[in-house]
C-alpha cells in the first residue's frame, strides 16, 4: 500500500494519506498488540450520509490497541470533495457515483481514480470490508445492511454471517456487482454494506448503533471482544424497488419498517397541476425498507423499496 504523508500518533495508530490521481485519501490504521486479520471500514462515499464518518472518528480514538488483535484500516471520508460541497451522491467534478463505477478504470475522472485507489491499494489489505452508509440527503431509511449473494459460495456465507452480527434490523441479499463492497466480495473479500441514517442528518444514537456494529464484527472476525449474532434482525426473501416513471412531485403514504398490505397505497407521483402519473401500490404483504422524501423527484429516480 502506497501511503505518503504518515504521521503516527502512537505506537500502534498512523494517520496518513493514499493518493488517488489529484487527490488524497486519508487512511488511518490501528495496528494491534496481537496478530489477526484486517477489517477495512470505509465511510464517505456518498459525501451526506454522516453517521459513519463520524463513527470512524470515534472508533480510532477509543479503540484499545492492546487488546487488538489484527488490524484496522479506516477510510473515514472516501469522497472528501462531495462532503464538504454537501452533493448528493456523487463526486462533483465528475458528478459521478463511486459506489456505481466498479471495476475501476484506470483512464476515467475523479470518481474513477478514487475507486481505482480503493481497488489497487486497499482491496489487498483487506480480510474484510465493510462499507459504511446511510439514506442519502432525500432518503428515510430503516436501518439495514446489504451481503452479496452472487460472490462465491464461500464469500457469501461468510458474508451472510457477518451481516447477522451488525445492530440493524434487517439484511438483504444483493446481486450488485458494481459498488465497493459489491465488486471486493466478486474479488473473493468478504464484505457488506451497513446503512444507518438519514436525510443528511445524524444523532450520537445512530453513531453508537454504528460502533456496536462494527465491535460486535470485530468479535466474529477474532479481533477480540464477544460476537453476537442480532437475533432480532430478520433477512429478506425478496425484495421490490421502484422507479419514478416521469419527473414530478413525490407524495409517500409509508415510512420506514411500516409493515404494508397487499394493495395498500405506496404513494403517488403527480405532476405540478396535480395530476396523478404514478401510483404504488403493494404487490404483496411487506415491510418498508426505505423512501425517497423529496418532493421534486426526476424520471429514474428511487422511489420506494419494500421486502418481505
Amino acid at each position: 500500500m502506497q501511503l505518503t504523508h504518515l504521521c503516527p500518533i502512537d505506537a500502534f495508530r498512523t494517520r496518513a494519506m493514499l493518493p488517488a490521481g489529484e487527490r488524497l485519501l486519508n487512511v488511518w490504521t490501528v495496528t494491534g498488540a496481537q496478530p489477526g486479520p484486517t477489517l477495512v471500514i470505509t465511510a464517505g462515499v456518498h459525501g451526506c450520509e454522516y453517521v459513519g464518518i463520524l463513527a470512524l472518528r470515534k472508533l480510532f480514538s477509543l479503540i484499545q490497541p492492546e487488546t487488538l488483535r489484527g488490524r484496522l484500516l479506516l477510510l473515514p471520508l472516501v469522497n472528501e470533495e462531495g462532503f464538504y460541497a454537501g452533493a448528493k451522491g456523487i463526486v462533483p467534478e465528475d458528478g459521478k457515483n463511486i459506489n456505481r463505477i466498479f471495476p475501476a478504470r484506470p483512464d476515467g475522472t475523479a470518481a474513477d481514480r478514487i475507486a481505482m485507489a480503493v481497488q489497487t491499494q486497499i482491496y489487498p489489505e483487506a480480510d474484510f470490508i465493510l462499507d459504511l452508509h446511510g439514506g442519502e440527503a432525500n432518503e428515510r431509511m430503516l436501518p439495514l445492511v446489504f451481503f452479496p449473494k452472487d460472490a462465491s459460495p464461500k464469500v457469501n456465507a461468510l458474508s451472510r454471517q457477518a451481516a447477522s452480527h451488525l445492530q440493524v434490523d434487517v439484511r438483504i441479499p444483493s446481486i450488485a456487482k458494481n459498488g465497493l463492497y459489491s465488486h471486493a466480495a466478486r474479488c473473493g473479500i468478504p464484505a457488506v454494506l451497513m446503512e444507518v441514517g438519514g436525510l443528511g442528518l445524524w444523532t450520537d444514537g445512530e453513531v453508537e448503533r454504528d460502533l456496536a456494529g462494527i465491535r460486535n464484527l470485530m468479535g466474529f472476525l477474532g479481533m477480540g471482544g464477544e460476537a453476537r449474532p442480532n437475533t432480532a434482525q430478520m433477512e429478506a426473501r425478496e425484495t421490490l424497488y421502484l422507479e419514478a416513471e416521469a419527473d414530478g412531485l413525490w407524495f409517500p403514504h409509508i415510512r420506514p419498517g411500516q409493515k404494508v398490505t397487499r394493495g395498500a397505497l405506496l404513494g403517488v407521483l403527480e405532476d405540478l397541476e396535480g395530476n396523478p402519473l404514478q401510483t404504488i401500490r403493494a404487490a404483496w404483504d411487506g415491510i418498508i425498507w426505505y423512501h425517497t422524501a423529496a418532493l421534486g423527484v426526476r424520471k429514474g429516480d428511487p422511489l420506494i423499496a419494500y421486502g418481505r
